[in-house]
Formats: C-alpha cells, sequence, structure tokens
C-alpha cells in the first residue's frame, strides 16, 4: 500500500512539473520578438456572436512574411470585432484591415527592447523554476509523512532521491526554454 502511494506522489509530482513547463513555453511563446507569431493573439478574447471567445476560435492565421501576421475571420462580420480585441490587447501593433483579412506587421526591435524583452523572459523562468521547486517541497513533505507512517528509510530515501531527479530534469528543460527565446529575441 506504501509503495503505491509513493509512486502516486512521484506520478503526481511529475505531472504538475509537466504541467509547469507546458505553461513555460507557452508564457514565452507570448513574448514578442521581431518576427510574427500567432502565439501572440491566438488567446485574445474576442467580442462575436454576443458572446467573448479566443481569437483562434474566429479566425484562421498565417505568416506570408517574417514580420507579418494576417489573421482571417471565419465571418466577415467579425472584422471589426478582432480588430477591437488586438487594439485592446495592448501588444503595441497597429492592426490594419481591408474588409476581409486584419493584418499586423511586426517593427523590427531596437537593441536595448530586445534585452529588456530577455530580461522579461529570464524572470518569468526564474518563476518558474520557483514553481517547479514548490511542487519539490510539497512532494517532499508527503513523503515524509509517508515515510512516518510505515515505508522503510531506504524506499524514503530512494522516493526523495527520485523527487530530487525530476526537478532537476524540469529545471533543466526550463533553462533550455528559456536560452532558445534569449537567443530568438537577441538574434537580429
Amino acid at each position: 500500500m506504501s509503495e503505491e502511494l509513493v509512486e502516486l506522489v512521484l506520478a503526481e509530482t511529475g505531472e504538475k512539473m509537466n504541467d509547469a513547463i507546458s505553461a513555460a513555453r507557452r508564457d514565452f511563446s507570448k513574448v514578442r520578438t521581431g518576427r510574427a507569431s500567432s502565439a501572440l493573439v491566438e488567446t485574445l478574447q474576442v467580442e462575436a456572436y454576443g458572446v467573448s471567445m479566443p481569437m483562434q476560435q474566429v479566425a484562421s492565421f498565417s505568416i506570408p512574411e517574417a514580420r507579418l501576421l494576417t489573421i482571417t475571420p471565419h465571418d466577415k462580420a467579425n472584422v471589426g470585432a478582432v480588430v477591437k480585441a488586438i487594439q485592446q490587447s495592448q501588444l503595441g501593433i497597429a492592426p490594419t484591415e481591408d474588409g476581409t483579412v486584419v493584418r499586423l506587421a511586426f517593427p523590427q526591435l531596437t537593441e536595448e527592447r530586445r534585452r529588456d524583452m530577455a530580461k522579461m523572459v529570464s524572470n518569468m523562468a526564474e518563476d518558474f523554476r520557483n514553481q517547479i521547486r514548490g511542487l519539490r517541497r510539497n512532494a517532499r513533505k508527503d513523503l515524509e509523512e509517508l515515510g512516518k507512517d510505515g515505508i522503510s528509510e531506504d524506499d524514503l530515501k530512494w522516493a526523495l532521491d527520485k523527487v530530487d531527479d525530476v526537478t532537476r530534469t524540469h529545471e533543466s528543460q526550463i533553462d533550455d526554454a528559456q536560452k532558445r527565446k534569449e537567443e530568438e529575441l537577441l538574434e537580429v
């Protein structure tokens, strides 16, 4: 019974850490570089048909050029709503539209702005590393309580070491994602 609980704690911790990695990658993709990316606008809420819904449900996206994102609403009546959602999002990009397609032209970022964004990504990464460490702390606490309830010291030590290994693996994945995003930001 207690071995099953140990495995359950380890599996649950690994799953939560995987969720943190996914959230980090998703948040990193929303950081604006000098390139067009639909990730910046996909989750913006658009007021269409009397309800608020994510833009990805209202329109399709394409990137014909490195710094141009085109948004084509499925229904032409929603062009104005898409433009309004982009303007309210404070992305710092002015949308243009021709009645059927909305275009976002991404300006070239300055060197100073690139460095600021790299610092922001670094801060975001540290927040996610702290989240993973918090999950590690909770898992260790749960495992130590199981140690009081009857699992052997060897099994407890193995489980605690396993949690530390999983934590290091996930922290390195955050580091890798951060490094890739910073390289992308600093690339001219």
